[in-house]
């Protein structure tokens, strides 16, 4: 153990922090707040504006990958002691019509969103339990509420994410590990650009080729001006996660409560004004 570590400051492991998304922005935002930062990506090129700050400790990890987890996690461990706060953070897109869309590429997004964050927990929980202390923040998405046209596979394995972080606040909170399932809104980020890439690398749609430039319009005008910050995200969500008494679940993001009123509105109407908003 890194004898130098400052036991005052909690240790906040947080996975998907590349440089422009929402990882990145809640790895600073916890390192304002006094927090030592485990900042993890796939590749550290794309965290190096925190190489030199002694707030983050940087590590690649791939969390598909049972050995990659499992030498991060134990490298955390012998440096600092302990994980105060677990952030699931990493996620992959998926856009696109359900039945036009690559099996392997809704595995993927459920290998990522949802049995990454798993893999994530597994390793970290007994750790936690040992300490009865900790935290765990899966960050979670509207529309895993309510599913709209074209991201029906992004949506499934965020209603799986919150499915299992409610199992897991009852199941953990025995071990007096606090379960927080961040709900995230319509947060500025580099998830149009990656879904577009994806797209054009994946076969051409067929059954609704028709509706393509619609969706394409449609990804767009998601990332408008509007749409919360990425830093304003940061800091209200990291407010909440540093509270004393956790709340277990939080929302913050454009279209927030829209969409907490489209989850409770009766079948029939939700899908008539999807439906109406997609051109469907």
């Amino acid at each position: 153990m890194d004898t130098n570590a400052d036991d005052s400051k909690l240790v906040v492991l947080i996975t998907g922090c590349s440089g422009g998304g929402i990882g990145h922005a809640l790895a600073r935002c916890f390192a304002a707040n006094n927090c030592i930062v485990v900042a993890t990506s796939r590749s550290r090129s794309t965290m190096v504006d925190l190489e030199d700050d002694p707030n983050f400790f940087l590590q690649e990890l791939d969390i598909q990958s049972d050995e990659s987890v499992k030498r991060v996690v134990d490298n955390v461990i012998n440096k600092y002691g302990c994980i105060d706060i677990l952030v699931n953070n990493a996620g992959v897109p998926s856009a696109g019509p359900v039945v036009d869309l690559p099996l392997s590429a809704i595995k993927n997004t459920f290998e990522t969103n949802v049995f990454g964050s798993l893999r994530m927990v597994q390793a970290v929980a007994p750790h936690m339990a040992a300490r009865r202390q900790g935290k765990i923040v899966n960050i979670g998405s509207l529309v895993g509420l309510a599913a709209r046209p074209w991201a029906g596979s992004y949506a499934a394995s965020k209603a799986a994410l919150h499915a299992l972080t409610d199992a897991l606040r009852l199941e953990l909170g025995h071990f007096g590990i606090d379960v927080v399932n961040v709900v995230c809104g319509n947060v500025k980020s580099n998830i149009v650009k990656s879904v577009l890439s994806t797209h054009d690398s994946m076969p051409e749609w067929k059954l609704f080729k028709p509706f393509e430039a619609g969706f394409r319009e449609r990804l767009v005008r998601s990332q408008s001006s509007k749409s919360t910050p990425t830093d304003e995200f940061a800091k209200h969500t990291v407010a909440a996660v540093l509270k004393k008494k956790t709340p277990a679940w939080f929302s913050y993001g454009q279209y927030t409560t829209v969409m907490a009123i489209m989850y409770h509105l009766p079948l029939c109407v939700r899908d008539f004004l999807f439906k109406k908003d997609m051109k469907l």
